[in-house]
């Protein structure tokens, strides 16, 4: 029977007070009779020696617990759990496995990290997922409740330089938009959306609604960040886009690779692959005189930092507008000097 002094009653209802991590944290039983606030009490403390056996079971007997949970329901498709569960197979269970997921410590993090990067196989980027998997899973021990706090330590991420936009160059889209059909489709609608290969094939011609003010919009319903979208269309693209009914690419989310090939033999781009058309687009729409926020919510970014990178205009902008800006000058100089001799005349 729970002790007295973890019980207690406000008004006409009883409470369980329990200590977490030195404090007092108070759980309402929602009754004001006492036989059933005790058989409550039971409950949570047989609940709160099962989390405490949990604490001293291995880190590899809690990751299971955690991709056939968080992972299974937080990422998009099979996919992204499939690679998830590879890398914890991989590195996260031989290093930290046989540990107990309590004892696990700072210093132990930063070994993992070490270790990670020493190998000389991995690129930074995958280190940053493999550590990412591994703040995941802590965060998701204390949410659960197996530990009071995360010994993830701050700063432990590697610091990658972000890049720029990997976009087709004039020439190379030029190429890339003369293949035949039905190609030539997948590559109009990547370029005049922005989608991601995931959420091209996901796509229904029902998903395309007219807006209030009259112009088209494609409802995105299966995003990365999980929440429906809707991306306003050119009025040529949105009449193509009408003309189809069903699918509107037809293909699967792993058929990438395929079609990237299909595209690289009859356009003879070799380097393209289909996620440059959502990179062309961002930088066309911010040179184009775009609003960053803007472009955030047609590409569906849940952090403007991603979005930023898009606000690095191509050389040949760059150049363009800088020789626009000389020649400007050139002339105001020119008719200053004109003037002033005019004057001194």
């Amino acid at each position: 029977m729970p002790r007295r002094r973890n019980l207690f009653k406000r008004g006409h209802v009883w409470y369980y007070r329990k200590l977490v991590n030195g404090r007092n944290r108070v759980r309402s039983l929602h009754t004001g009779d006492e036989t059933i606030a005790r058989r409550k009490a039971r409950a949570l403390e047989a609940e709160r020696d099962l989390l405490l056996a949990d604490r001293r079971a291995t880190v590899a007997a809690l990751s299971k617990k955690w991709l056939a949970t968080s992972v299974a329901r937080t990422r998009r498709n099979a996919r992204d759990q499939r690679t998830v569960a590879q890398r914890v197979r991989d590195y996260f269970d031989p290093f930290l496995g046989m540990k107990p997921v309590g004892a696990v410590t700072r210093r132990d993090l930063q070994e993992y990290a070490a270790w990670l990067q020493a190998r000389g196989t991995l690129k930074l980027q995958t280190v940053a997922h493999v550590l990412a998997d591994a703040r995941c899973f802590f965060n998701w021990a204390v949410e659960a409740e197996y530990l009071t706090a995360s010994p993830f330590p701050r700063k432990l991420m590697p610091r990658i330089e972000e890049k720029a936009p990997d976009r087709l160059s004039d020439d190379e889209l030029e190429r890339v938009l003369r293949i035949p059909e039905p190609w030539a489709f997948v590559v109009r609608l990547g370029l005049g959306t922005g989608l991601r290969w995931g959420e091209m094939v996901a796509v229904r011609s029902t998903d395309l609604q007219k807006a209030p003010d009259g112009c088209w919009q494609l409802l995105v319903p299966r995003s990365k960040s999980r929440r429906p979208r809707r991306v306003p269309l050119s009025p040529d693209l949105a009449t193509e886009l009408r003309r189809h009914v069903g699918m509107l690419v037809g293909r699967s989310a792993r058929s990438s690779g395929s079609f990237n090939n299909a595209v690289r033999r009859k356009s003879g781009v070799e380097r393209f692959h289909v996620h440059q058309l959502r990179h062309t687009f961002g930088c066309r729409y911010m040179e184009a005189g775009g609003e960053l926020l803007a472009l955030k919510e047609i590409l569906g970014h849940a952090d403007i930092q991603t979005t930023l990178r898009y606000s690095a205009l191509a050389d040949e902008v760059v150049r363009r507008d800088a020789a626009l800006v000389h020649q400007r000058l050139a002339n105001g100089l020119d008719g200053s000097a004109r003037r002033k001799v005019v004057a001194g005349s």
